[in-house]
């Protein structure tokens, strides 16, 4: 892992006995078959956003795991690569919430870069295998991470979406902190409580009320983003 702002922060997870493991498994599947994303994406979340500008944490579980997919950001591809069904539903909230039409590529990396961690709980997954790299250590290494935002003195909005990302809860002081949980966004769920739930506008008022600013939720230039809900 590059040394990054996070480094101080999350160096003692690499002396603790899941790391070594976690790391060797990742290494050897590399060797027999496709894993997503590419290595040197794997931790693109803290490069793009550093700790001291984490505002808004949003959680994945697992990377995508169709080629050229995953870049090392939740629900995020790199333009020019097909939108993946949630994305898409994603991106249905976004305009039904804050009026942002649709963007033609899938790159959220902009969101990142205003303090937007784009945290999945799992790192690395073998290709056309969801959930293959569950449960061989990525998790204590990224609820570490989450209990490192959840320690910051300002307030954060950590954005929970599925029954899995909310699971997540009890890493989180609710007290200082904003939580927003949802259905995932998902084709599956999206209809059952992700459509409509508003999370960037309710992110964004959450934002302006503890006195930082709002994100620039809109990935293209018309129409203008309304203002975050009163």
């Amino acid at each position: 892992m590059t040394p990054t702002d996070w480094n101080p922060l999350l160096r003692g997870e690499f002396a603790k006995p899941y790391w070594r493991p976690l790391q060797q498994f990742v290494a050897q599947e590399r060797t027999r078959t496709e894993v997503y994303p590419a290595a040197a994406d794997t931790f693109a979340a803290l490069h793009l956003t550093p700790y001291a500008e984490v505002k808004v944490l949003i959680l994945g579980q697992d990377p995508y795991h169709g080629p050229g997919q995953a870049h090392g950001l939740c629900f995020s591809v790199r333009d020019g690569v097909a939108l993946p069904p949630s994305l898409q539903n994603i991106f249905r909230e976004l305009q039904a919430d804050l009026g942002c039409a649709p963007p033609l590529g899938g790159d959220l990396s902009a969101w990142a870069r205003q303090g937007v961690l784009l945290l999945n709980a799992v790192l690395s997954v073998a290709a056309r295998h969801a959930g293959s790299h569950a449960n061989k250590g990525w998790e204590a290494f990224t609820d570490e991470v989450i209990r490192a935002v959840a320690a910051k003195p300002e307030q954060v909005v950590f954005i929970l979406w599925g029954a899995y990302a909310r699971r997540k809860k009890g890493l989180i002081d609710l007290q200082r902190h904003v939580v927003i949980e949802s259905a995932h966004p998902s084709p599956l769920s999206a209809h059952h409580g992700f459509f409509g739930s508003r999370p960037f506008s309710r992110a964004d008022a959450a934002l302006v009320q503890s006195g930082r600013s709002a994100v620039k939720w809109c990935l293209t230039d018309a129409p203008n983003q309304r203002g975050p809900a009163a």
